[in-house]
Parts: C-alpha cells; structure tokens; sequence
C-alpha cells in the first residue's frame, strides 16, 4: 500500500495505491514549504487526507515543489511522519516527478509550467542539471504567477487595452489597495497572482494575451533552458497547467528554438503511478 504526492504551491494531488494495482484519487491545498509550516500541514492534512487513507500505508513518495535542501524536506516530512508513524517516507522535488512523468528511465529536458515554473537535465535515473527558479520574484519565467504579476501590473498601470482592461475589471473588480494587500502582506501570493492566468485564456484570441505568453516562454527558454549544454540534442517535455492550456504557443516557441517537444501533461500523477508500478521503487 503506498502514497504518491504531487504538490505544487497551490494543489496537492494525492494516489493511493493498493497491492491490486487499484488507486484511489485525493487532493489538498499545496505543501510548498517555503509557504507552509509543519503545524498547517499537519493540520490539513489530518483533516483532509488521513481519514480518507489507510493505517496500513507502506510507503510515501512525496514530490513537491519547495524542496530544495533537507531542511525544507523536513518541514513537510515531519507533518507525514506524525500522520503515517508506520510507513517509509521518501520526498523528492517536482523536477524529478516532472521528468520520470515524462520520460521514465529516458534521457531528456523536463519542465515545469504552473503556479511556478522550473527545468531540468534528466539522465533516466536523477537530475543531472538543474536550473535554480528563483521564485516569482527574481524568476519563475512563464509561470502562471508570473504571468499574473504582469497582467495586474499592465492592468493597473493602463497598458493593457482598454477594451481588455474592461473586461478584467467586470470579472474580477479588483482594487490597486486589494492587490497590493494580497501580494505584499497574506499568504500564498503567488498563488494569489497565478489565480489571474486563465484570463489570459479566455482572451486568447486578443494580440495582446498571445504576446503576453509568447513573451514569456521565450524568456523561460532564454534563462532556463538555453543555461543547459547542448539543449538542442535532448527532447523535451513539460508538466503544469500553463503548460497544458498553452500548448500551442508552447509548441511552437519549442519549433523556433528547434527542440522536439515529445509531451505537454497536465498533471504528472498518472506518469508517476505508472512509473513506480513499472520499477516496483
């Protein structure tokens, strides 16, 4: 009986996984370290997981975004070992999930476009090189709280067309003194930023939300993924929502920068389950 975690900052997608194969789906609010503690982990968790599982789960394999050193592994890990005192716990980062969802025990560039956004150089067995994201701050180039921070700013600064400005306004009535609360003084604003992406999808067919995206997978590409030797010989493949809804674009920013983009996912989960079925880890 095993546990796999899929967490990114603003979901965590859960499988149960029994001994016939037969999985069982859960989700919860994301476990990004960086953004929780222990104690609220353990406290959602306990409330919104632990009576839907089972006392006999074996192991957990947690991959999530956060986890970067021991020390943020520590803060979710400790929350799953007062909950599952019984089962081996395993936590790894979302690139690794990222990319044995896509590739497996292949060679290749895994990426990740959601709430926030990474890459990595995956040799089929671990990460060999990895692009440090920064956060949405100083980077998370393409992700959707990036994209959510510069749609607010070319909203509030008036350099989003009128015509679209009128409809962000109808949909979200959103002041500058309410923005400016929710991303510099509560929890999770990138989060915050990301929830203001599918506008952006909704409006695709405007110039404007195209540049918008395009723009940005070009400066994910031009800061993270030209940083890997030789990106041209590996292919390439991306998990997260941004990814997902965007795949056009997607697609064709991988054409120009002549790359074989060989899978867009959703979700890695299913890649996942069916990764640790396969190599019974």
């Amino acid at each position: 009986m095993i546990l796999i975690a899929d967490s990114g900052s603003s979901k965590c997608a859960w499988k149960m996984i029994g001994r016939s194969g037969m999985a069982s789906a859960f989700y919860t609010s994301g476990c990004n370290p960086f953004f929780r503690t222990t104690e609220s982990i353990y406290e959602e968790l306990s409330k919104d997981l632990l009576p839907y599982t089972t006392p006999q789960v074996e192991k957990i394999f947690f991959y999530g975004s956060g986890i970067i050193n021991e020390e943020k592994a520590g803060i979710i890990s400790a929350a799953l070992y007062q909950l599952y005192p019984n089962a081996k716990i395993e936590l790894y980062s979302d690139v690794l999930a990222a990319s044995r969802s896509i590739f497996g025990t292949s060679k290749g560039i895994a990426c990740i476009l959601g709430t926030g956004s990474n890459v990595c150089l995956f040799d089929g067995k671990e990460v060999v090189t990895g692009i440090s994201p920064l956060g949405f701050i100083l980077g998370d180039e393409g992700s959707g709280a990036v994209l959510g921070k510069k749609l607010l700013g070319d909203y509030f600064k008036e350099v989003m067309p009128e015509i679209l400005r009128k409809k962000f306004y109808e949909k979200y009535r959103l002041t500058r003194d309410e923005a400016l609360q929710r991303v510099y003084r509560t929890e999770k604003p990138n989060h915050f930023l990301a929830s203001f992406a599918p506008f952006l999808s909704e409006e695709i067919s405007a110039e404007y939300s195209r540049n918008l995206i395009n723009n940005s997978l070009i400066e994910f590409f031009e800061r993270n993924v030209t940083r890997i030797p030789d990106y041209t010989s590996y292919p390439i493949g991306f998990v997260g929502s941004i990814a997902y809804y965007f795949r056009e674009i997607v697609n064709e920013v991988c054409s120009n920068y002549k790359m074989n983009c060989i899978s867009i996912q959703q979700e890695p989960m299913e890649g996942l389950v069916k990764y640790h079925q396969v190599s019974n880890i």
